[in-house]
Parts: structure tokens; sequence; C-alpha cells
């Protein structure tokens, strides 16, 4: 089990696979290569997707925009390593404490694939997470199970329990670094909002 997390600016620009279309969208996220069989690539993905973030245990880190990049590196005659599965993740907050945990979660659900003999991580500092990475399955998650709230382009927030567009920030120092805490006082209740 090998994990890395040097800072690295290998890949400038990559396409990003749309979860919900299934189509590429160019700019940031989910880079492909063609270096192997698209069937072993999906498999990796998925292996990737199977891992939940650790502070909502139900949202995969694929739904949340973490995924970057998975290459398949074909077993080469002569090398102590098979086939290799490197996978590029970005933090949606360099000081997260959960880094390592997700990358070995990563390693771990990768290297359970029948056609993987190890896998390799990599926190990429040279992509930046925002909220517009996540899926709108993780979006509407995150609202209906955990109070969590997206802020809109505008500045403004909704109320994930009733609606309100009148939520207001309290507080910048959130449950952890990557979210802050809000008010809605038409239903009375504290909201996250999740920064990016």
């Amino acid at each position: 089990m090998t994990i890395t997390t040097p800072p690295t600016s290998e890949t400038a620009t990559s396409t990003r696979l749309d979860s919900r279309s299934g189509s590429t969208v160019p700019g940031s996220s989910i880079a492909r290569s063609s270096s192997t069989t698209s069937d072993i690539d999906d498999a990796v993905t998925n292996a990737v997707a199977s891992v939940n973030d650790p502070e909502y245990p139900d949202v995969s880190i694929v739904d949340l925009g973490l995924l970057v990049d998975v290459r398949v590196l074909a077993d080469i005659p002569g090398s102590l390593h098979g086939v290799t599965a490197e996978v590029d993740l970005v933090p949606t907050f360099t000081g997260c404490p959960a880094l390592s945990m997700i990358a070995e979660d990563v390693v771990t659900a990768v290297e359970s694939l029948e056609a993987i003999d190890r896998c390799v991580t990599t926190w990429r500092r040279d992509v930046v997470w925002d909220t517009d990475r996540m899926t709108q399955s993780a979006t509407e998650r995150l609202a209906r199970e955990y109070t969590v709230t997206l802020r809109r382009k505008d500045g403004t927030l909704r109320c994930p329990s009733c609606g309100s567009d009148e939520v207001a920030d309290q507080s910048m120092a959130g449950p952890s670094r990557c979210r802050s805490v809000a008010w809605c006082p038409s239903c009375r209740n504290a909201v996250e909002v999740m920064r990016g």
C-alpha cells in the first residue's frame, strides 16, 4: 500500500466526466487516461466512488468532487509493482484532518480490485476544489440529511430545511474548517454552509 501526498502540477488541464449525463466537460475534474482499457479505468473509478467522506458517511468522495484523475499503468515486464492505479484527489480544504484517512480508504478500495496490484494516491495542490465540483445528488443529500447548504453565486443562502432565502451568516468558525454556521430565522434552525 503506497500513499503519496506531494504537491504536483503535472496536469494543467483535464476534462470532467459529468456524472449526470456521462459526457465530458472541458476544464477540470475527472480525466481519463487511455493507457489501459476503459473497463479497468471504470472499475478503478467505481472503487474510488465507493469511498465515502468521513464526515458524511453516505456521500461518495466522487460526488463531493474530490476525484481529479485516474490513470492505470499496465504491468511492465520486470516491474516489481504489476498493474498500478494512480489516483489524483483534490482536498476540499488544505488543512483537512481527514486527508490521510480518505487516501487510505481509496488505496484499500482500489487495491481490492483483482486487476490492480498497487494504488498510489496524490493530493493535488494545483487544482482548487469548490462547490461546483459537487454533483446534484451530493448537494441534495447534504441538504436533506445534514442541513448543509451551498452559497449561491450571488452570495445568498437558502435554508435546506424550510427553503427560506432569509438565511444569515452567524460564524465563520463551523464544526470543521470546510464549513461555517448560518441561522435561518424562518424555521429557527442552524444551517451549516459548505465553503468553497
